[in-house]
């Protein structure tokens, strides 16, 4: 179990457990807590720990080389790389391939900044049209939006200054997840805090927010359960 869960044990009134965005499960416990005590509480949020790192490891990517053949994911399904040697640079969806159209086959920067700059394109129009419609219900000002890559958030609000952030990798993701995020981050305009209020209003507007949320976290199920 240890091998597992890291275990510290030191001055501390209360045992309290984390999940770190590396997936790393740390324990801290009072010097006095039993190693009997300890592993019940370990398995008895197993479950937990499980669903926290499946959900950190949903953000990583990995490491792509931009050559023909390799998976890329757009609205949770997925399409195969063309690399096509050509003068005029764009990346283009179509024919059941993701084409990318490069004067230097060899430049891997020159590759991932083209196809890092469709997926941004792409996520502006696709987010904005589910904002507005959105908004619709929850009627407020936005005052910026900011598509860019985070790390362990697939969005964030700043319920204050109405700002809204989104991650350049939902567009990857169904279409039933990334309204799922848009309308939770609209929502907090709405209620700042994860109160109860918050989600019997998440509730009321999308009674499936829980599956759309699990969808999301698991993302090996996409290619069975996606919807266009």
């Amino acid at each position: 179990m240890s091998n597992e869960v890291k275990i510290i044990k030191k001055e501390v009134k209360n045992i309290t457990l984390k999940v770190m965005p590396n997936g790393e499960a740390i324990l801290t416990a009072p010097k006095a807590a039993s190693d009997e005590h300890i592993k019940f509480i370990i398995e008895k949020r197993a479950k937990w720990i499980a669903q926290k790192r499946a959900f950190f490891a949903s953000f990583k990517t990995p490491q792509k080389e931009y050559v023909s053949g390799e998976d890329f994911r757009y609205l949770g399904r997925s399409y195969r790389l063309k690399v096509v040697q050509s003068e005029e640079e764009c990346v283009k969806l179509q024919r059941g391939y993701l084409e990318l159209f490069v004067k230097d086959k060899s430049n891997l920067k020159r590759k991932e900044n083209l196809v890092y700059e469709w997926y941004h394109e792409k996520a502006m129009l696709y987010f904005f049209n589910i904002l507005q419609e959105f908004n619709k219900i929850v009627k407020q000002d936005i005052k910026s939006v900011k598509i860019r890559q985070m790390k362990t958030r697939w969005g964030s609000c700043n319920p204050y200054k109405s700002y809204i952030n989104l991650n350049i990798e939902l567009i990857k993701k169904p279409k039933a997840c990334i309204e799922y995020v848009i309308f939770h981050e609209l929502v907090h305009l709405v209620h700042p805090s994860h109160s109860k209020q918050f989600y019997d209003y998440l509730f009321l507007y999308m009674n499936d927010w829980e599956k759309r949320k699990k969808i999301l976290e698991y993302s090996l199920s996409y290619i069975n359960i996606a919807k266009k």
